[in-house]
């Protein structure tokens, strides 16, 4: 009678397993050691559009950092923009101010926490993770919306519908214009003005308040909103502002941001972990947009500019090096119109480049034009505005500054309608940063910033170290806990419970993610986890050892613990995704992390552990397990 032989299990991974486990192990510290090391308070200078600065900008910068007696730790100049390190938040709100003296419009100045990675790290990639406005603070700003400007603005939509509305019905008339928050309407004589008059009473009965004056040579006739048609033009503006930062926040791809209402024209806007805070500023500040003109072929630029009186139906402006062009007043499309729009390349010229996608309106609108006028020009205006509070005799006085820019006139080769490119434009840079606005859409009314600052933790420095002591608290708890219950083995649990939270730290790194107070809900429902699959394999081991061999109990528990330790982890890792698919904000946070750890946990709880494990006992006669 043949008896079978079991066969021999030695229980030994290939060295390539070990050689993974060793180069993970070496990355992870690599990228979670950026961690340690803290932050530096630092103000961040970037250039304006158009302007470069260089070496004689550093000097100019160090001397008078020199002379207000601040002595930073180091003033960078990298690509194209300074990071100057200061040694405490005084030196860096008193180098702002400096700063901003020293280089006024030719510069945005923005607070800053540089990171304080040795360069060593920085060489290697390493930067440290993000932290929320719940843990480490961020950038704050006040944002101010002008309401004076959307009140501006709706009255000049007004009088474009208003002039259309009168030629169509054949009311003539001198003369349409906005001054002192009212439209004035002058008239031939009266028989116009009372056509009028019925006109825009049948028309906007409920929307203008209308006054007649009858004294002058030329009858006319004043045009005022309602108050309550001022108070809902205000509440639009800023909430159509309100969405158009959160799209613009969300293309900057900032983690669980805050962005709120604060009383009736102000909108307060939280940036947990952003370091480039400049660009920041920049981009939630501006109110660019485009139009679409023809140009105006008939009159001579050069003559209107001189002179500054422009051809009937047309309007002055100028390219960016100065040249003065005619353009018609009538708008083909603004960037309302526009739904999509990407930066790039042009692959003839090597120039910069956005490609734009229009709305079906604007689509309609496009066509017709370039139907009609092959062979003449159309320009491309880019408007910029923005608002700036200036001091005079001791009062603040906030003034408007608009800037309308030809950056492009092409001659209409063809018919075309949704999809063109846009050339002619400065840098890359310039491209991406106007097909960011156009995509988030333009600003309902301009705004300024009149409160910047990074802040401190909103649950308060004492409730955070709470925060962290409780979770340092609970992971020694957990390594005791596991030593005490499976000695040697648990022992072993523990060293891949900290390389597990040392890969979540270095992925959250590299990803440079933002981590917040449910993000660290999210890594101690990991740690959790991860000990409770290595307390799945070591009470299965434990049973094996009662009916089979040591290595064999190995074996076995390893083997048949995987598919339950698997299966709990596939399923939680689904509803992390469905919580990161459809969450928002802070479950976003959490999701991600609670991913990470899921995934870094059964590499360090299965291989991990294992690789360990066959080290000590694989291929050997060991008589008894500590476990």
């Amino acid at each position: 009678m043949f008896q079978t032989q079991a066969p021999i299990i030695s229980n030994q991974y290939p060295a390539w397993k070990y050689f993974l486990l060793i180069v993970m192990t070496v990355l992870g510290l690599t990228y979670a050691l950026p961690n340690i090391f803290g932050d530096d308070p630092a103000v961040q200078i970037s250039p304006a559009k158009s302007v470069q600065f260089d070496a004689s900008t550093q000097q100019k910068v160090t001397e008078a950092l020199t002379q207000a007696g601040i002595a930073p730790k180091s003033v960078q100049f990298e690509n194209g923009q300074f990071l100057i390190r200061l040694n405490n938040s005084d030196d860096q709100l008193k180098t702002k101010s400096v700063v901003k003296d020293l280089i006024g419009r030719q510069g945005v100045v923005a607070l800053n926490l540089a990171p304080a990675t040795p360069d060593f790290l920085r060489a290697l990639g390493g930067q440290p993770m993000y932290l929320g406005l719940d843990l480490r603070g961020g950038v704050h700003f006040l944002m101010d919306v002008d309401m004076e400007a959307a009140v501006e603005k709706s009255y000049q939509r007004y009088l474009d519908e208003i002039r259309a509305l009168l030629r169509n019905e054949k009311v003539r008339y001198l003369g349409i214009a906005y001054e002192n928050q009212e439209l004035m309407i002058k008239f031939r004589d009266l028989d116009g003005l009372a056509q009028a008059q019925t006109l825009l009473s049948n028309q906007y009965g409920r929307e203008f308040l209308l006054t007649e004056n009858t004294a002058t040579a030329a009858p006319n006739l004043s045009v005022k909103l309602q108050p309550a048609a001022i108070k809902e033009a205000q509440a639009y503006a800023l909430k159509q502002n309100i969405t158009t930062l959160r799209n613009r926040i969300n293309e900057l791809g900032v983690a669980e941001p805050v962005i709120q209402q604060q009383g009736d024209r102000r909108i307060v806007v939280q940036l947990p972990g952003v370091q480039d805070t400049a660009r920041a500023k920049e981009i939630l500040g501006a109110t660019a947009t485009l139009e679409f003109r023809l140009v105006e072929e008939k009159g001579d630029p050069y003559q209107a500019k001189k002179t500054g009186y422009a051809p009937n139906g047309s309007e002055i402006y100028q390219f960016r090096d100065g040249r003065p062009i005619l353009l018609q007043r009538r708008i083909i499309i603004s960037g309302d119109n526009v739904i999509n729009a990407q930066s790039g390349i042009d692959p003839q010229s090597g120039s910069p480049e956005v490609s734009i996608t229009l709305d079906g309106v604007g689509g309609r609108k496009m066509m017709s034009v370039t139907k009609e006028n092959i062979g003449n020009r159309m320009a491309v205006v880019f408007i910029e505005n923005r608002t700036e509070t200036t001091e005079v005799n001791g009062e603040k006085v906030k003034k408007r500054i608009s800037t309308q820019d030809v950056i492009n006139a092409a001659t209409i080769r063809g018919q075309f309608s949704t999809r063109f490119q846009i050339t002619g434009l400065d840098n890359p840079q310039e491209a991406q940063d106007l097909a960011l606005l156009l995509r988030a859409g333009a600003l309902a009314a301009p705004m300024e910033i009149v409160e910047e600052r990074t802040i401190g933790p909103s649950l308060g420095k004492d409730n955070i170290e709470q925060g962290f002591m409780s979770v340092v608290v609970g992971f020694i708890l957990v390594l005791i806990l596991m030593a005490w219950r499976y000695k040697t083995f648990g022992l072993i649990a523990n060293l891949a419970l900290t390389l597990n939270l040392v890969l979540i730290f270095a992925v959250l790194s590299l990803l440079q993610a933002t981590l917040t107070m449910p993000g660290i809900a999210g890594i101690v429902l990991t740690v959790g986890m991860a000990v409770d699959a290595n307390v799945l394999i070591f009470e299965r081991i434990r049973e094996e050892l009662k009916v089979s061999s040591i290595q064999s109990a190995i074996y076995a528990g390893y083997e048949k613990a995987f598919v339950t330790i698997a299966d709990a982890n596939i399923t939680t890792l689904l509803a992390a995704i469905v919580l990161f698919s459809f969450g928002t904000g802070p479950i976003k946070g959490f999701a991600i992390t609670l991913s990470i750890g899921i995934i870094t946990s059964m590499f360090t709880a299965i291989l991990g552990t294992r690789a360990i494990v066959n080290l000590l006992y694989g291929n050997k006669p060991v008589q008894k397990l500590s476990i």
